[in-house]
């Protein structure tokens, strides 16, 4: 195998607090604490080292990053070692004075999180009281202060049929790109799979309605769309390969190769505390598993499309098999197909409540 390429993007999730409760939320089902998060310190030299392995971008992240009271120094260094910063909020915590101290310290996107386009539903969604009347504020004060608005739309079947809605949103609020992500099934979401998961016909419909609005809408606004892999007859490449583009960091400093890989037993991912990391990126265990293709089992090492989609998503094929290493079951030529087959049955049942996030709250048994 060749030696890899240098990422190109950091996602630092600062914080897994946060005043929201979101039933899908992808960080892992056990919270870090406040307690256990990483010093300024540490995040300022992590910064530098980031910029000097070649990272172009960093996303600030939660949780919830504006809990973080370092958070305008953290963006100030990174601007100032040559990182691309961008925001990635529920705007609930977020005013104009704030505002203004993060885009004086340079600041240069935000991605501000919307959980319906109904108030109502949203808040309950979101499981905080007024959250979206506070999001509509705060999507005024971004474009207010001049800089670039991305509306991140996770979709499920409880908010799917006012999809159209939630794009019109967009547009009325001024924001350049809108993300419409299916939720993807694994920590809070795969608890609560049963209650987000859309039928095929939702989905269909929801394709339907992202193609017409991307023609409508083309130069206007950019919809990227993100499909649940239940539905697929090819796996994606999740986060574009596994150790190839992109690492995350969790709040206590875990490096991950993407930001739902700390459900993966087995794994001792490293620490910004022990180790650099351009030594975690080249040289861990943990970012080599899974890398290239010599890994791979059949049908994977033979495709024709190995070097496109990379195996899939290994969260995924762990959570549907029990096994990181297995064929991911959103392939149509994967062993544990029939997997998918039995967990869209949830899609028809009836959706159930809501096992919400929360710290210290993980519930005792995921879906399977």
């Amino acid at each position: 195998m060749s030696a890899p390429q240098p990422p190109l993007a950091l996602l630092a999730e600062l914080s897994h607090r946060c005043p929201l409760r979101c039933p899908y939320c992808s960080n892992p089902l056990e919270l870090e604490r406040g307690s256990a998060e990483i010093d300024t310190a540490t995040w300022l030299r992590v910064l530098s080292e980031a910029a000097k392995l070649g990272v172009l971008q960093v996303h600030f992240s939660g949780g919830e990053p504006l809990v973080r009271r370092d958070l305008a120094e953290l963006v100030r260094h990174a601007t100032a070692v040559g990182l691309y910063t961008n925001l990635i909020t529920s705007g609930v915590l977020l005013d104009r004075a704030r505002l203004a101290e993060l885009v004086a310290a340079g600041l240069e996107h935000v991605q501000l999180s919307f959980q319906d386009a109904e108030a109502a539903s949203a808040d309950r969604i979101a499981g905080l009281e007024r959250s979206h009347e506070k999001k509509l504020a705060v999507a005024a004060l971004v474009r207010e202060a001049g800089l670039p608005l991305t509306v991140n739309a996770v979709v499920h079947r409880q908010n799917l049929e006012r999809l159209p809605e939630l794009i019109a949103l967009a547009l009325k609020l001024g924001a350049g790109r809108i993300e419409v992500a299916h939720v993807q099934y694994y920590g809070w979401a795969l608890a609560n799979r049963r209650a987000l998961l859309p039928t095929i016909e939702q989905l269909e419909r929801a394709t339907a309605v992202v193609e017409e609005a991307r023609t409508r809408l083309k130069g206007v606004l950019t919809i990227d769309y993100v499909v649940p892999d239940y539905y697929a007859r090819r796996p994606k490449a999740c986060m574009g390969g596994w150790g190839r583009q992109f690492l995350n960091i969790s709040p206590a400093g875990k490096v991950l190769p993407c930001h739902a890989a700390e459900s993966l037993p087995g794994f001792d991912f490293p620490s910004v505390k022990e180790a650099s990391l351009a030594e975690i990126w080249y040289g861990s265990e943990a970012f080599n598993r899974f890398r290239g293709t010599a890994w791979m089992p059949e049908p994977c090492r033979s495709c024709e499309r190995r070097e496109i989609d990379w195996g899939g998503c290994r969260c995924q094929a762990f959570a549907l098999t029990g096994d990181a290493a297995r064929v991911d079951p959103a392939c149509a030529f994967s062993p544990d197909r029939e997997l998918l087959t039995a967990a869209r049955e949830d899609a028809a049942a009836p959706a159930g409540d809501f096992v919400y996030r929360q710290i210290g709250g993980a519930p005792a048994r995921a879906a399977s």
